[in-house]
């Protein structure tokens, strides 16, 4: 099928293309950031969204069984027999508790939670880590690399140790990963070259040595990564009965996902399998709030792909002349410098979408509620819920639309802020945990102390 993909620079001034069959993470001729793009007219795909559903009939086969694979006419980059999969996308929307839609202020049933803390890797990262591992194969790649704050990195190992198709190396930077994630990467057998600095100084150093042949970067800057994140929209329209949404609301870190499902929407759209594309609404912490600053602040546009990159560079540079850096507790967001900010761009103008920011402290309590009302998530997610309540306090989302907040991975990516949240004693704070400052804990849920006596334990159960 590589007549039916090819590469597509994303700069309106360029639109140079490419086949397939090349390993390139950005345009070799301005740069700029590439796309996966496809002639869908020769693609035979079903009238319908409903007929992906049929394909549940025959799990046995593995594509099928694959939340991302099951979906393959609307990734067509890769012939069958190319596929690297190890069951990624058996992910759950889930209604939210009542209790956890009017936490954020919306009418009971109005409010969804799609949950990829299921994946493999306990990530989202596993939708785009087959796609990349795809495309890895098709070009004959033999060792595979990344930076990561942990996630990519747990992914990218994880596929490497399962699938057996190629030699996982990761950078980390030093004190700058979860030890939850760090202990997948190195149980998994990764190379692991913790870099002096954070993680954008180790994606700096990714790229370079990607620069050679012999190492296939999967993170986010390869297109074909993206495509396989696509998917998780697939999957939350397939579990609406295929309605769209109003609303999705998603952490912003490397702004992967919000690049991934606004071509997702777009293309659907395109196609006529959907009427509408919903907004999406993009959430930084205000400690690393890049994309807030630049999209909502200083107004950048996509403009029809004429961005102004020359605010973008004004931005960074500003950044660098007062050493400011990002710095939140939510780890998997921590990004100085979003590398798909620009594709970011262009998935709010075709959504109609917005960026907003929200401090460490509703980030956790968000958290807080998402885990008292029966699922986990790791504090990174809980930006999206922290979203919704500040979307609904604004008045943009109303009451009674229907609102799919992204949790991206799973409760015990970062336990010890977690811990740290619920133990700290309220006389003591604001208080330092986990490197973070935090005033207030709302939702706390301490251990209560008690003597090894049953009727101390008794009067501790009336309490």
């Amino acid at each position: 099928m590589a007549d039916v993909a090819y590469q597509i620079c994303v700069n309106a001034a360029c639109k140079a293309t490419y086949d397939v069959g090349e390993a390139l993470f950005a345009c070799p001729k301005c740069g700029s950031l590439l796309d996966v793009a496809y002639d869908f007219s020769r693609v035979r795909l079903p009238r319908k969204l409903s007929g992906f559903e049929l394909r549940w009939k025959e799990r046995k086969d593995p594509l099928n069984l694959s939340g991302v694979w099951r979906f393959r006419e609307l990734l067509p980059f890769a012939k069958k027999r190319d596929v690297v999969t190890i069951g990624e996308g058996q992910t759950l929307l889930l209604e939210a508790a009542e209790p956890l839609a009017h936490y954020v202020g919306l009418r009971p049933g109005r409010f969804f939670l799609q949950y990829e803390g299921l994946n493999p890797s306990g990530s989202f990262k596993d939708n785009g880590m087959t796609a990349a591992f795809t495309h890895a194969k098709m070009v004959g790649a033999k060792s595979a690399i990344c930076a990561s704050t942990g996630n990519t990195a747990s992914s990218l190992a994880l596929f490497a140790a399962a699938s057996g198709a190629l030699r996982a190396i990761v950078f980390i930077g030093r004190g700058k990963i979860a030890y939850e994630k760090l202990a997948q990467i190195l149980d998994h057998g990764a190379r692991t070259l913790q870099i002096e600095g954070d993680f954008d100084d180790a994606m700096q150093k990714v790229q370079e040595v990607a620069s050679d042949p012999r190492f296939y970067l999967v993170n986010s800057l390869n297109p074909f990564r993206l495509e396989g994140q696509k998917a998780i929209m697939f999957r939350v329209l397939e579990s609406l009965g295929w309605r769209t949404p109003r609303w999705i609301v998603l952490p912003g870190g490397n702004l992967g996902n919000t690049s991934a499902f606004g071509k997702a929407f777009q293309e659907l759209y395109e196609l006529g399998l959907i009427r509408r594309k919903p907004h999406l609404a993009v959430i930084n912490s205000t400690g690393a709030n890049t994309f807030y600053q630049i999209a909502e602040k200083r107004r950048v546009k996509w403009n029809k792909g004429k961005v102004n990159e020359a605010s973008i560079k004004r931005f960074y540079q500003r950044m660098d002349e007062r050493g400011i850096r990002a710095k939140t507790i939510a780890s998997a967001i921590e990004i100085n410098r979003p590398v798909n900010l620009i594709k970011a761009l262009r998935s709010l103008e075709w959504t109609r979408g917005l960026v907003r920011q929200v401090p460490d402290e509703e980030i956790f309590d968000a958290k807080a509620q998402v885990g008292k009302f029966g699922l986990g998530c790791e504090p990174a997610s809980a930006a999206a819920v922290a979203g919704v309540k500040r979307l609904r306090r604004e008045g943009i989302i109303g009451e009674k639309e229907l609102t799919v907040a992204l949790l991206t991975g799973h409760s015990l990516k970062d336990t010890g802020a977690t811990v740290g949240y619920h133990t700290t004693r309220k006389s003591e704070l604001p208080r330092v945990f986990a490197g973070f400052k935090v005033k207030r804990a709302r939702y706390q849920n301490r251990p209560i102390p008690v003597t090894n006596d049953l009727k101390a334990i008794l009067r501790a159960l009336k309490e």
